[in-house]
């Protein structure tokens, strides 16, 4: 449990609503598939270059027509980052504002349970539901999360969770963190995988940029790219744009039901398992 002395709020974060966050993700697509045609362009426009240097010379002996065409190419290449760079740069900037801005509102998405008990803050039900069940044994505590899972009632659930925060972790009948994960967890990962999905196209305009500029990448940003595309993975709640293969597993995957496992929960506290012989 957190130290109440370690623990401070963050009274700056930006505050978005999960269909903010969606809008903005969009906008970060847009804004990055612009600076991608961009640089393909670019591109495009210097293998062109060289293909025709190399056809023009092709009289030339090769080691001085490889000579010819690297210096050319390098004089084109800067002309052609010139040209493109004030657009290039503020397509970087506005995906950086925006990447930073869904970043923000990070600490507003941490767990199911805190999203589950800022939906329900306020309001009379769930107080009411906390007061008739202030005494409730753990037998009719268990009966009701089920009955929150099955019928996916928030108030109820969030009245639960906070009612055997009260209990020792032993005598608890059920997991009110995999309660909260039946009622937002599936929001809440799609919402994390946008967080990290965010700083991944940043990054990705930023060093596709170094590319087209230097000619090489940044290694460091790559592996953080790499990384980031990892923790995609790990999140699962929807598909990358080049992940078709791991779609096509997820198909063939069976789905598992949340509401299966809270009462496969129940169900292990009500008969926990023997112990073993002595």
């Amino acid at each position: 449990m957190p130290n109440p002395n370690k623990t401070k709020a963050n009274l700056g974060a930006a505050w978005m609503t999960e269909s903010d966050i969606r809008t903005t993700l969009t906008k970060i697509h847009h804004n990055r598939n612009q600076h991608d045609n961009l640089v393909r362009n670019a591109v495009s426009n210097l293998e062109r270059r060289r293909r025709d240097l190399e056809s023009s010379l092709d009289g030339i002996e090769a080691r001085d027509r490889t000579s010819v065409v690297r210096k050319a190419l390098i004089g084109h290449r800067a002309e052609l980052s010139r040209q493109s760079k004030d657009a290039r740069l503020a397509l970087t900037r506005e995906l950086s504002a925006l990447a930073e801005r869904v970043r923000s509102a990070d600490v507003h998405y941490r767990s199911p349970m805190q999203m589950l008990m800022r939906d329900t803050l306020g309001s009379e039900r769930r107080s009411r539901i906390q007061q008739q069940i202030e005494h409730s044994g753990p037998v009719e505590l268990a009966s009701m999360a089920e009955l929150a899972a099955a019928t996916k009632d928030k108030e109820l659930a969030a009245a639960l969770c906070g009612r055997i925060g009260n209990m020792r972790r032993d005598d608890r009948p059920f997991n009110a963190g995999e309660l909260a994960d039946v009622m937002f967890g599936e929001l809440h990962r799609e919402l994390s995988q946008a967080l990290v999905e965010a700083e991944r196209r940043v990054l990705e305009a930023l060093q596709a940029d170094q590319e087209f500029e230097t000619g090489k990448g940044n290694p460091h940003r790559a592996l953080q790219i790499a990384m980031l595309k990892k923790r995609e993975d790990e999140i699962g709640a929807y598909a990358q744009d080049d992940d078709v293969d791991d779609e096509e597993a997820e198909d063939e995957a069976p789905e598992i039901n949340p509401t299966d496992r809270i009462a496969a929960g129940l169900n292990a506290r009500r008969n926990p398992a023997p112990e073993p012989a002595d």
